[in-house]
């Protein structure tokens, strides 16, 4: 391939390298130089253009392209159409990405010419989703090179595992300190675990923490319901092989083929096998929402993929999902094992900016963002769980200020009756599976995603039942986290107030978490709002 400037009147039929316009046409770069496009480039006076000519041999971007992603695509793949010398694959089916990484790093070492990128090996992925793209850097590529690339990865270097295993069994043990609510809990968020996987929990059972009750349990899930993956939510997390749980495995007739990964959190899982039936005992970390290493093993599991204890022991590098110094010491109990107790984010944007005598401060522009938006991007930026939105005022304008953001939207129609109203709504959508609200007004420019994951660690820390404010020097502030238990007095609120009363009313639930000014700053005026860098339409 060669490439440079070329006079006009030899331009026919080479690849333009950038686009040309002229004569109100636009031809854009890769294209083919027709002969009336040269003519009428010549009769506007350029006397050159930059341009690529193929030599024998060559083959072009998008036919090069298509090809290596042919051979590279496996099981349960797409292969789109080629483009600009781009050819991207897709899912044809929900499961787990298959990366054969020794076959990638090849090919893209052939020549800097011919790339593939993935997305991470063993991503959950679902069905129609991009998982790789190959593209060719020039316009063309030598077809010797080609054939080397193509040697390189040949066929199914990328595939698709689809999910297999549908009959998941779940045993829970349980001591005089585990409630009830925990257990229930943990059952929700493992079904939301499984859901889009296509398994489903088809049977249940409580049982004493003993060897004798584990035992009893396996054989109820396994033998009598069928399940063909069981997982042992423990009332006291696994730290030796003989504990309670391997020694049910083992006293079923079952083998413990590993207790233990380097992934954090995760670090306390057991693998083990009774037959055919894998059982999965759970670390701590299992019973939250967030991603852990649990998460890792149970979707190679379900998608039937061999896990061997080889493959355990290499997830360290990468294993590290979280920041230790925010969580609590893994011994500490079964309470702070759960330290990732879910806190959603409650943003209140339904008011109608009384103060701001006529525009709506949430519109309000800071570097061109809405402030609303801005808010609710810090939300989604912390460590909280769902991020859910109050609108009223103004509805359709705050929502499309939202456009494209991972929020639920929660309608309150009586906005015009006071804050209480937002806040009751808010907090009913976003308390029934949070352990805890954070309840977040959208005209404090300063807050930062290390503010609200500061509150969170803090509400985390305080335990069940707790209240956690901002304070600005001492004083308290917003925003506030408040249990989910306080749903009833949240929903007895009237009128234009928020929380302030329940706070005062328990006291000795309340713990302060000092922000400084971005806790107390809001945009309440004009004054305020220019004074922040805001712009009000």
């Amino acid at each position: 391939m060669r490439f440079g400037p070329v006079p006009v009147a030899e331009s026919a039929g080479l690849i333009t390298a950038h686009s040309l316009r002229s004569g109100g046409e636009t031809l854009r770069k890769g294209s083919i130089i027709t002969p009336a496009m040269a003519a009428t480039l010549e009769a506007d006076g350029v006397c050159e253009v930059v341009a690529v000519s193929l030599e024998t041999g060559d083959v072009g971007e998008d036919a090069a392209a298509g090809r290596l992603a042919a051979i590279l695509s496996g099981e349960n793949l797409r292969v789109e159409e080629p483009f600009t010398g781009r050819c991207n694959l897709f899912a044809t089916t929900r499961g787990i990405l298959l990366i054969d990484r020794g076959r990638i790093d090849s090919v893209n070492g052939v020549d800097e010419a011919v790339t593939v990128a993935t997305l991470p090996a063993f991503k959950p992925v679902t069905e129609g989703e991009m998982v790789a793209t190959v593209k060719i850097i020039p316009y063309a590529v030598g077809s010797a090179t080609l054939a080397r690339a193509c040697a390189e990865g040949e066929a199914g270097a990328i595939a698709v595992a689809p999910y297999r295993r549908r009959r998941v069994g779940v045993v829970s043990t349980r001591l005089a300190s585990l409630k009830d609510a925990t257990i229930d809990k943990t059952l929700r968020v493992l079904a939301e675990r499984l859901a889009p996987t296509g398994a489903e929990i088809i049977a249940e059972t409580r049982v004493p923490h003993t060897a004798e009750g584990v035992a009893s349990g396996l054989a109820e899930v396994i033998d009598a319901a069928g399940a063909d993956l069981t997982v042992v939510f423990g009332a006291s997390a696994v730290i030796d092989e003989n504990d309670v749980v391997p020694a049910a495995i083992r006293a079923a007739g079952g083998l413990v083929e590993h207790l233990g990964m380097p992934v954090d959190p995760g670090n306390l899982l057991l693998l083990g096998r009774i037959g055919e039936r894998i059982v999965l005992g759970a670390p701590g970390c299992a019973r939250s929402s967030r991603e852990n290493g649990f998460d890792w093993i149970l979707n190679r599991i379900l998608a039937d993929l061999q896990v061997t204890r080889e493959e355990l022991t290499r997830l360290g590098v990468g294993g590290l999902l979280m920041e230790i110094a925010s969580r609590p010491h893994p011994r500490e109990g079964v309470d702070a094992e759960d330290h990732t107790s879910r806190v959603d984010v409650v943003v209140l944007a339904a008011g109608r900016s009384s103060r701001m005598e006529g525009p709506n401060k949430l519109l309000a522009t800071f570097e061109g963002t809405p402030l609303v938006r801005r808010s609710v991007m810090t939300a989604l930026g912390s460590r909280a769980g769902r991020v859910h939105v109050v609108t009223g005022h103004m509805r359709a304008q705050i929502e499309a200020a939202l456009a494209g953001l991972d929020v639920a939207f929660v309608e309150n129609d009586a906005f015009a009756d006071g804050l209480s109203t937002s806040l009751a709504a808010g907090f009913d959508a976003a308390s029934g599976e949070a352990d805890g609200v954070l309840v977040m007004l959208a005209d404090q420019p300063l807050l930062t995603p290390a503010d609200l994951d500061s509150l969170i660690d803090a509400f985390r820390a305080a335990g069940e039942g707790s209240i956690v404010l901002a304070a600005d020097e001492g004083r308290r502030a917003n925003p506030v986290i408040l249990a989910s238990s306080f749903r009833p007095e949240i929903a007895a609120l009237e009128g234009d107030v928020g929380a302030r009363g329940i706070v005062q009313a328990h006291l000795d639930l309340v713990r302060a978490v000092e922000l400084g000014a971005a806790a107390s700053f809001d945009v309440d005026t004009p004054e305020l709002m220019e004074r922040a860098g805001g712009i009000l339409r």
